[in-house]
C-alpha cells in the first residue's frame, strides 16, 4: 500500500508538471492554438476516463444532462482562462495567481452559500494576497492582457470548485462519475466555438502544417493529463511541493526574470498557503474528534 501511495504520488508530481512545462513551451515556441488544446485535452480525459470504466477504476452513474450544463461550461472556462493565463504570463505569475483560488472560493462560500470560517483561516489569506500582488507589481513581463485571463480564471475555477463539490453531494457521485459527463459535454460545448475564434486550417490551425517536434511535445501532454485522469487523492503538502518546484522549472526553463521583491512575495504566498493547510488540518481532526466523542 506505501509504494502504491508513494508511486501514485510520484505520478502525480511529473503529470501536473511536465502539463505546464510542456504546454508553455507549445505556446512559446510553436503557438498552438489556446482553445484548440483545450478541447483536445478534454477529448483525451474523457477517453483516459472511458478506459478507466472499461477496466473497473469507476462504475458510471447516469446523470441527467440539464443538471450539469453550468457545471460544463464553468469546466470549460476554467480551463480554456487558465491556459491562457499561462499562454500570456511568465510560470511565476500563472502559479501565483492559482493561489488566489483559495480567498475566492472563500469568499464564494461565505457570501452564497452563507458558510461559516474560523478567524485563523480569514487571516491566512493576507499573505496570500500580499504575496500574489507584490510578485505582479514587480513582474517585468507583467501585461494587462495576462492580469485579465488570470483574474477570470481564477474567478472561473472558484465557481467551479464549489459547484463541483455541491454537484458531488447533490448527485450522490464520486469526481470520476461526474467527469465522466463533464468531459464530452464541454467537448461539444468547445467545439461549436472554437471556429469563430481560431483557425482551423494554415498556419496556427489544429489541422495547419505542424512539424514533428511540435506534435510530439502536444502528445507529451495528452498523455500526462490521460495518467492525472487516474489519481483522485492528492495530499496537501504534496500540493505544495509541487507549487514550488514548478516556480522554479519556470525560472530555469524558460529564463523568467526574478527580482528580489517577486521572491519575497512568493514566499509570502507560501507561507500564507502552509498556514491555510495547517489550520484547516486542525480543524478537520477537531471535528472528527468530537463526531467521534458524541454517544
Amino acid at each position: 500500500l506505501a509504494l502504491r501511495i508513494v508511486a501514485g504520488l510520484l505520478a502525480n508530481l511529473l503529470s501536473s508538471i511536465c502539463i505546464v512545462f510542456i504546454n508553455k513551451w507549445i505556446y512559446v515556441h510553436y503557438g498552438f492554438p489556446n482553445m484548440t488544446l483545450t478541447l483536445v485535452h478534454f477529448v483525451v480525459t474523457w477517453l483516459g476516463l472511458y478506459i478507466c470504466q472499461k477496466m473497473d477504476v469507476f462504475s458510471p452513474k447516469s446523470l441527467p444532462i440539464r443538471r450539469i450544463v453550468w457545471l460544463a461550461l464553468s469546466f470549460c472556462g476554467f480551463v480554456a482562462f487558465t491556459n491562457l493565463s499561462l499562454q500570456n504570463n511568465s510560470i511565476g505569475t500563472y502559479q501565483l495567481a492559482k493561489a488566489m483560488t483559495t480567498p475566492v472560493i472563500i469568499l464564494i462560500q461565505s457570501t452564497y452559500y452563507k458558510k461559516t470560517f474560523s478567524t485563523k483561516i480569514k487571516l491566512t489569506l493576507v499573505p496570500i494576497t500580499l504575496g500574489v500582488i507584490l510578485n505582479s507589481y514587480y513582474d517585468v513581463r507583467f501585461n494587462l492582457l495576462g492580469t485579465v485571463f488570470a483574474s477570470l480564471g481564477v474567478l472561473v475555477t472558484s465557481l467551479y470548485q464549489v459547484w463541483v463539490g455541491a454537484k458531488q453531494h447533490e448527485l450522490q457521485v464520486n469526481s470520476m462519475q461526474l467527469l465522466y459527463y463533464q468531459a464530452p459535454l464541454s467537448s461539444g460545448f468547445l467545439l461549436c466555438i472554437v471556429p469563430v475564434f481560431e483557425p482551423l486550417t494554415g498556419d496556427g490551425g489544429i489541422f495547419g502544417p505542424w512539424s514533428l517536434p511540435a506534435l510530439v511535445r502536444l502528445s507529451m501532454t495528452h498523455t500526462q493529463l490521460s495518467v492525472k485522469t487516474h489519481l483522485t487523492q492528492i495530499y496537501n503538502m504534496f500540493g505544495h511541493f509541487k507549487f514550488c518546484i514548478t516556480l522554479i522549472g519556470g525560472y530555469l526553463l524558460f529564463h523568467d526574470p526574478l527580482s528580489v521583491n517577486q521572491a519575497l512575495g512568493i514566499l509570502c504566498t507560501l507561507a500564507g498557503i502552509l498556514s491555510y493547510t495547517h489550520f484547516k488540518l486542525v480543524e478537520q481532526e477537531e471535528g472528527k474528534s468530537r463526531l467521534a466523542q458524541r454517544p
